[in-house]
């Protein structure tokens, strides 16, 4: 299993940084309520619940939920569809996942939550 190291590391966690600012700032051009940013900005953490199941469910949940596909998915209806809740989904989703990032929580391997792209975390790492 390879990790990213060194300073490529930290170009993806400052790219992680650069992306929650951005959606943010989005956000609040948008003039959405920062109520609602604070309530949901932390669903997609109900991912963790797969790993109640197994790593490799765990895994795979937390992957769907912290990739960028889902909320670019939302981002891009909203451009053809006059609807501004897929944007507020997709911008909050997006905020989200550049906080990760910027945290050093990349997506995850199946052989446990500690395992991810951006390397090791937790009880993992100083294992």
């Amino acid at each position: 299993m390879s990790y990213v190291e060194g300073k490529v590391k930290w170009v993806l966690r400052v790219e992680g940084l650069a992306i929650l600012l951005l959606s943010t700032c989005m956000y609040h051009f948008q003039n959405y309520g920062w109520e609602t940013f604070f309530i949901y900005f932390l669903v997609p953490d109900i991912s963790f619940l797969g790993y109640l199941i197994s790593d490799r469910i765990g895994a795979i949940a937390y992957n769907c939920a912290h990739s960028l596909i889902g909320p670019s998915l939302f981002l891009s209806l909203s451009l053809f569809v006059d609807n501004s809740i897929s944007q507020l989904i997709g911008l909050i989703w997006v905020a989200h996942i550049g906080f990760d990032r910027a945290l050093g929580y990349g997506l995850k391997y199946s052989k446990g939550f500690g395992y991810t792209h951006l390397g090791k975390i937790g009880k993992v790492k100083n294992a």
